[in-house]
């Protein structure tokens, strides 16, 4: 006999004293503490990830974790690989061991252990790395003069690309945009629950706001599906577009238009920054609007941006120029 449409299957029983008992009550106390969805998410990843390498291993119960398990699983992160043949990222590692070692300190302080067995893990030293690849002035309008304007998703995402560009947001932040986020007469957006639960306000250009204002009174309505959710972009059925579905949109009109670069939205995070810093603007106010939490993040991009580094070397170092060198010869 089906059952009603109503009845939902029974959530699978998860043994009182297992890794995954104590994980659920975890989780739970991260949302309780107001943790953000994408933080709960990450952290039930990366212990399903430890888990699964636990049950290959018979490892089920809390008790059963000590110092030597955790060092063997640091060791496994370590020589793992991926599968075209590389090893993860040092950044990569790290990211799956704070994990494991945040579940591990609150089992610990919660008494359900009587000591950490995480507490002698040391993490590897975090990479600092510069981003693969920035657009210049030029390549940014190719991609944006490449796309075909002659549809309502071509509207949509030429605007998706002014915001991205024009206010460096981050993926998850523009999807969650909404209509009252928007201050037209202002030129300002705010940014609600970003990176972090924090709240800030940006400014976006005059073009961005065109194009804003041309998408939300043109086009979005073709768009909505009542209830409307209120969400600035929307897909094809009405509902908010997904940051996978965004990334591949943003990734898509990139390679379209032929420039021999590649990436989806933090592209244009990356691309914004640069250009703001070598336009002087204040690593501070770049902080601001990028809504970085250390200083030491935004500081990345002054070594991208080596614009006017390059413009005072050119101008002053003796052998910079061919011709200078040529003529300096000759005189002797």
């Amino acid at each position: 006999m089906a059952k009603r449409k109503e009845e939902k299957e029974p959530a699978p029983l998860t043994p009182p004293g297992s890794l995954r008992y104590f994980a659920r009550q975890f989780i739970e106390s991260m949302q309780i503490s107001n943790f953000s969805e994408e933080t709960v998410r990450a952290r039930e990843t990366y212990l399903n990830l430890f888990f699964r390498w636990c049950d290959e291993r018979s490892v089920t119960e809390l008790e059963q974790a000590s110092s030597s398990l955790l060092e063997r699983y640091q060791k496994y992160v370590y020589h793992y690989r991926k599968d075209d043949g590389e090893p993860l990222s040092f950044n990569s590692q790290i990211t799956r061991l704070i994990h494991v070692k945040e579940f591990f300190k609150w089992c610990a302080r919660k008494k359900h252990l009587p000591f950490n067995p995480a507490s002698e893990i040391d993490l590897p030293r975090k990479e600092t790395r510069l981003p693969k690849a920035v657009l210049t002035i030029e390549e940014v309008e190719r991609v944006l003069n490449s796309i075909d304007l002659s549809s309502p998703f071509g509207v949509r995402d030429r605007t998706i690309l002014e915001v991205l560009y024009s206010s460096g947001i981050r993926r998850m932040e523009l999807v969650n945009l909404k209509l009252y986020d928007v201050d037209r007469s202002r030129g300002v957006i705010t940014i609600r629950k970003g990176k972090g639960r924090k709240d800030r306000i940006v400014p976006i250009g005059e073009r961005a706001s065109y194009w804003m204002e041309k998408y939300i009174e043109d086009v979005r309505p073709d768009f909505v599906v009542e209830p409307d959710p209120g969400n600035i972009f929307l897909g094809r059925l009405g509902v908010p577009m997904t940051v996978d579905h965004l990334s591949v949109t943003v990734r898509e009109i990139i390679e379209a238009s032929g420039i021999e670069k590649t990436g989806s939205c933090h592209l244009f995070r990356h691309t914004m920054a640069t250009l703001m810093l070598e336009s002087g603007t204040d690593v501070r106010m770049l902080q601001e609007l990028l809504g970085h939490a250390r200083i030491t993040t935004t500081q990345i991009y002054t070594q991208v941006s080596i614009k006017k580094l390059k413009e005072i070397h050119t101008a002053l170092h003796p052998g910079a120029k061919l011709e200078r060198r040529q003529r300096k010869i000759a005189d002797e």
